[in-house]
C-alpha cells in the first residue's frame, strides 16, 4: 500500500510498477541445468560428511564480538512504522518463547558463524513450529504445512532444521518440560525430517510434487493416543479452523455505514484508511486502491485475474499481524463480488529483504513480494489462489514490495500452549516431515539423504544443538527485558 501511514494528510498517488516489469529473469532460469545420475547425488552426500561432519552441528556458543543482540532488533525495525515498533517488543516480551517467534534475524546472524554445507534447499527462513498449520488448498480440502514465508531464500538446509529444532527446545520449556521430555521431542524433529527425506529420495520426482499432508490423516494418526479431552481440543480447533473465510471476516472486522460494510477502526492493532489519511480524500483514496488492485491483478494467472476482476473495491485498513512481522506495513482490504454476502478479503503484506540475505547473498527476484510468492510455491504442495504482489513509491519516495494472498482461508494453528509432551512429540514429527517435503521439492532430496543417513548422528547433533540455542534465546530475551527496565527501547504490552 501506499506510504499513507508517515503523514495524516498525506497527498501522495501511489506508482505501481507496470507488469513487464514486475520479474527480472534469476540466474538459475538462464543456467544449463546438470543433471546428475543417482550415485553421484548419493556420492556428494556423503563426502559432505568430511567437510562438514554430522557432530559438528552439536555444540554451539556465541561467536567472540556477538553483536548486541537488541542493538540487531533495532537495526532490523528501523525500516518499520516507528509507531508500531513498541507492540513487536511488547508482544516478544511475554515469553522466550515469543521472543523466539521474532528473532529470525539473531538466529540467522549465529547460523552464518556455524559450520555449514553445501546441500542447498528453497528455504522458509523463520521454520519455527508456529509458523505450520492449516489453510484450505485449492480443492477445499484443509492440509497442513509450511504457512510463513517471509525470509524464504535459497541456503543450506540444515538452517530451516536447526531453527525448528531449537523452537520445539523453546516451547518445551515454555511448557516446563524436563529435560528428558524435551530431549525426546528434539529428536523426533530431526528423525522425522531424516526419515522423510529418505523417503522422498526413494520417490518419482513427480510423486514429490504431489506429496500433501491432509488434516484428515493427521486427526487419523492423532486420534491413536490422544486422550478424549485431547480429541476435543483438537476437533474444537480444526473446526475453528475451518469457519475462518471472509464471510467470517466480513462479520468479525466490519460494520455497516450508509450501506455498505465498512471496517471496524481499533487503533493501533487496525487503522482505517480515513484514520491515516482523513475522510475528506475518500474519493482519491478510492482511485488509489483500485489502482493497487488493478497492479495486483497483472501478477496473476489469466484465470485468477478474471476471477478478481469479479470484485470490486470497497474498504482497506493497517491491520498489525503476528510477532515477527509487527511494524512491518501489513494492510487488509475488503472487496465485494456479486453482492453483500460474496466478500474477498486481501492481505497486503510489506516484503523486506530477507533476514538470511546478509548472510546467503541478495534475492534473485528484483521484488521482495514475488520473492515471497515464489518460495511460497515451492515449498507448498498447493497454495492460495490469490497470492500474487505489487509494488508501490510512497509520500518518501521509498518504494516498497508487498506480497498478495487471502486474510482467512481456513488459516489455523497449532495450541502449543495447550501441549502436553505426547502431543508435541506427535506435532514434531508432522512439522519435520512437512519440511522434509518442502526441502524435497527445491533441494537434492537423494544428496541430503545420504548426507544424513540412516543413523541418529544428526537427530543426536540437533538435538544438543536446539538445547544450547534455547539458553542463547534465554539470554537474548533477557537482554530486551534490560532494554526495556531501563528505557533504552519502549514496549507497548497488552496489545
Amino acid at each position: 500500500m501506499t506510504e499513507i501511514e508517515q503523514s495524516p494528510r498525506a497527498r501522495v498517488r501511489p506508482r505501481t510498477a507496470p507488469p513487464k516489469t514486475r520479474r527480472r529473469a534469476t540466474p538459475r532460469a538462464r543456467a544449463v541445468v546438470p543433471h546428475p545420475t543417482p550415485a553421484e547425488r548419493a556420492a556428494t552426500g556423503r563426502a559432505m560428511r568430511a567437510d562438514v561432519p554430522r557432530s559438528a552441528h552439536a555444540d554451539w556458543t556465541p561467536a567472540l564480538g556477538r553483536r548486541d543482540p537488541v542493538e540487531m532488533l533495532e537495526e532490523q525495525a528501523a525500516p518499520r512504522v516507528a509507531e508500531l515498533v513498541p507492540v513487536r517488543y511488547g508482544r516478544m516480551l511475554v515469553s522466550p518463547f515469543t521472543f523466539f517467534r521474532g528473532a529470525a534475524y539473531l538466529m540467522a546472524a549465529d547460523l552464518a558463524d556455524a559450520p555449514r554445507t553445501g546441500l542447498h534447499t528453497q528455504l522458509c527462513g523463520d521454520a519455527h513450529l508456529s509458523n505450520f498449520g492449516t489453510f484450505a488448498a485449492p480443492d477445499r480440502r484443509l492440509v497442513f504445512s509450511l504457512n510463513d514465508f517471509d525470509e524464504t531464500l535459497p541456503g543450506p538446509f540444515e538452517w530451516d532444521l536447526k531453527r525448528l529444532v531449537a523452537s520445539f527446545a523453546v516451547a518445551g520449556r515454555d511448557r516446563g518440560f524436563d529435560a528428558k521430555q524435551r530431549k525426546a521431542i528434539n529428536l523426533t524433529v530431526t528423525r522425522a525430517y531424516r526419515e522423510a527425506i529418505i523417503q522422498f529420495a526413494g520417490m518419482r520426482t513427480v510423486d514429490i510434487w504431489y506429496a500433501r499432508l491432509d488434516v484428515d490423516e493427521i486427526s487419523a494418526r492423532f486420534r491413536k493416543f490422544a486422550t478424549p479431552k485431547q480429541l476435543r481440543r483438537f476437533n474444537a480447533n480444526v473446526e475453528k479452523a475451518q469457519s475462518k473465510d471472509s464471510l467470517k471476516a466480513l462479520g468479525k472486522l466490519t460494520r455497516m455505514v450508509d450501506g455498505e460494510p465498512r471496517i471496524i477502526s481499533d487503533p493501533p492493532l487496525i487503522a482505517t484508511i480515513e484514520d491515516l489519511l482523513g475522510a475528506e480524500q475518500h474519493a482519491r483514496i478510492d482511485e488509489e486502491a483500485r489502482e493497487i488492485v488493478r497492479a495486483y491483478r497483472a501478477t496473476l494467472t489469466e484465470d485468477r485475474r478474471r476471477l478478481v476482476e469479479r470484485f470490486r473495491y470497497v474498504h482497506a485498513a493497517r491491520k498489525v499481524v503476528g510477532v515477527g512481522s509487527v511494524g512491518a506495513r501489513a494492510w487488509i482490504m475488503l472487496l465485494l463480488g456479486r453482492d453483500g454476502d460474496d466478500p474477498l478479503f486481501l492481505q497486503f503484506k510489506e516484503a523486506q529483504p530477507s533476514v538470511l540475505e546478509p548472510f546467503l547473498g541478495t534475492s534473485g527476484f528484483a521484488n521482495h513480494g514475488q520473492r515471497v510468492v515464489e518460495g511460497q510455491r515451492l515449498m507448498q504442495a498447493t497454495s492460495d489462489i490469490m497470492l500474487g504482489w505489487i509494488r508501490t513509491t510512497g509520500l518518501d519516495g521509498a518504494k516498497r514490495d508487498y506480497y498478495v494472498r487471502q486474510l482467512w482461508d481456513a488459516k489455523g494453528s497449532a495450541l502449543v500452549e495447550a501441549m502436553k509432551p505426547s502431543a508435541m512429540e506427535m506435532y514434531a514429527q508432522v512439522c519435520g516431515w512437512t519440511l522434509a517435503r518442502a526441502h524435497a521439492r527445491s533441494g537434492d532430496a537423494i544428496a541430503i539423504a545420504s548426507y544424513l543417513g540412516s543413523g541418529d548422528a544428526f537427530d543426536r547433533a540437533l538435538a544438543s544443538f536446539a538445547e544450547c540455542y534455547a539458553d542463547q534465546n534465554e539470554r537474548d530475551y533477557a537482554a530486551l527485558q534490560d532494554a526495556v527496565a531501563t528505557g533504552r527501547v519502549a514496549a507497548e504490552t497488552g496489545l
